[in-house]
Formats: structure tokens, sequence, C-alpha cells
């Protein structure tokens, strides 16, 4: 690496992706902004992320390579940002893509004061034939003002491909590497409750990916994630008016693991276990429709297991 910072690192993991992570670096290379470097770190992929990427770096110094031994998402994207040098932080990961003027545009709105640790945007979906060419902030609300009120519950939601202060993140001590998932989301919070604020580019600067297996696929896995961020959030919070809010999410969250278990239980042929947990999580919660699919599905049991794969594999494709 050469001794000049640059202004921006780039930070991006890569497990699993191989096949895809040369359209997220040849994004990166488009960029109209020039002075950044990217850290791909591949955290002991199951492919050939390395061969993936070696035309890149050969070609671009400022594109570095590092292996590690799989830690999960959190621990990659620490040891990548700990190998960086930029003041600011961008993330991509290896299966999304940035548009041309993301760095532009995201550099530009975070200096524009001392005071924001985050800058978040909105992105195009692909992957998914139904969510082609839609925004991620139709899904997700982004229209809130972000406030730490807003993000816990979840009126402004920040899209990970967010570009951050060091400075803010440092602060933090890094992104958890406990949490499966959702670490994203208490990152979020962790800064915004030391006093730094977000901002928003509110145009579509990159292209999200949604893939069948993905990690943001794995509903109960992330449901337990999430209310795990909520229950950390409560004891940091405590005293403060959100603790309330962090309280209710995380309450909500379980129920929301609780209901994605028992249809998985339900798909899986154990159907009687898998009805009481429904019925315990989410029926009453549910619209008058499900509620009277809950009925039938007492009543006619065999019925549960078809009609929740359907519901299954039609939701893969919204």
């Amino acid at each position: 690496m050469s001794e000049t910072r640059p202004a921006v690192s780039v930070i991006l993991p890569a497990w699993g992706v191989a096949h895809l992570v040369g359209e997220a670096l040849a994004s990166l290379q488009a960029q109209t902004f020039r002075d950044w470097e990217a850290i791909v770190i591949d955290d002991g992929a199951p492919d050939d992320v390395a061969g993936a990427v070696a035309p890149f770096v050969a070609a671009d110094p400022r594109i570095h390579f590092l292996a590690t031994e799989n830690g999960g998402l959190s621990a990659a994207r620490n040891r990548a940002i700990a190998a960086s040098r930029a003041p600011l932080i961008a993330l991509l990961d290896g299966d999304d893509q940035y548009r041309p003027d993301y760095l532009e545009r995201m550099v530009a709105a975070i200096r524009a004061a001392p005071d924001l640790g985050i800058v978040s945007c909105d992105a195009t979906y692909s992957g998914q034939p139904s969510r082609k060419g839609r925004r991620f902030s139709e899904y997700h609300g982004q229209a809130a003002t972000p406030t730490l009120a807003a993000l816990l519950d979840r009126s402004f939601n920040v899209f990970v491909a967010a570009i951050l202060r060091r400075e803010a993140f440092d602060a933090t001590g890094g992104f958890d590497e406990t949490l499966p998932a959702a670490e994203d989301f208490d990152m979020w919070l962790r800064i915004v409750e030391q006093g730094w604020r977000i901002a928003q580019v509110p145009e579509p600067l990159a292209i999200y990916r949604r893939r069948p297996g993905s990690l943001s696929s794995a509903t109960r896995q992330l449901r337990l994630a999430t209310a795990r961020v909520y229950e950390k959030a409560v004891e940091r919070l405590a005293g403060r008016p959100e603790a309330a809010i962090a309280a209710a999410m995380m309450e909500q969250m379980r129920r929301e693991a609780g209901w994605a278990e028992g249809e998985e239980l339900v798909m899986t042929g154990r159907t009687s276990a898998g009805l009481k947990l429904l019925h315990r999580h989410r029926a009453g919660a549910r619209s008058p429709r499900w509620r009277m699919m809950m009925g039938l599905f007492r009543a006619v049991p065999p019925l549960a297991g078809p009609v929740l794969r359907w519901r299954r594999r039609r939701e893969a494709d919204i």
C-alpha cells in the first residue's frame, strides 16, 4: 500500500460470492470519485474468492486482498477495517454493486457536517424477479427523520451500503462478532446512541442483490439476532425514553422468530408442534384472514404444510 492515505476505504466481504465479486469490483472501478482503496476479505470462503479477485488486484493497486479463517461477517468486516487506512469507511457486500456516482455523492454528504457519523442511501433491487428495479425504501421505510427512535422502531432503515466516519466506528469497538446477523443494525444504533447524526442521500446509489439462501433470507435467524440487538439496546438505554421502544421491538422480534420456527416445524412434518407455536406467537396479531386460516389448520392439520410451503415460495419471489 502507498504511503498516501486514500479518502475512503471500501470494505468488501466476499464469502461464497466468488462468481459475483467481480461485478462488485467492476462497479467500484467505475466510480467517478477515484480516491479510494478497497479491502476484499475472503473469510474462509468455500469457493475461489482469491482466484476471482486476483486479476483485479494485479491490475489495480487500490484493490487489496485479505484471506482469514472463517469468523463470520462481523469478524470479516472488523479485520478488513483494521487493515484499512482512510478516515471514511464505505461498506459494499460482495454480491452488491455501487452506481457510478455512489462514492462522489456519499463522500460529499458525510463531509458536509462533522457530527455526521453515518450517511445512508437508497438502493435498487436485483435478483428476485418481482423486486427487480424496485427500491429498498419501498419495502423498508426511509421517510422518517433518522433519529434514534426512528431507527429503533424501523421507520427509518439504513441500507447496508452506508458510509461511516472512522472516528464514529472506532468509538463503538467494531461490529459485534457474537451476532450471526443484524450486525449492521446493531452498529447504526450504537453510533447514534453516542450522539452522532445520520444523513441520507435519497437516491438509489447501490444495487442490492437478493439471492435464495442469502443471510437476509434466513427469517428465524435474523429475527432472533435482531431481538438480541434490541435486548442489548434496552440495557444501554436504561433511563432514556427510547428504551421503551427497544423493549417493545425486542418482544415483537421474539414473536416473529417463534412464528418462523412454527412455520419450519409445520413444513418439515411436525405439524402439531408447529401449529402450537404459530398460535402462541403470532396468530392473534395477524390479519383476520390468517386467523381464519389458523382455525382451518387446527381443524384439518394436513392442509397446514402445503399452504405454508406455498406461502414461503411466494414470499421468496416478492
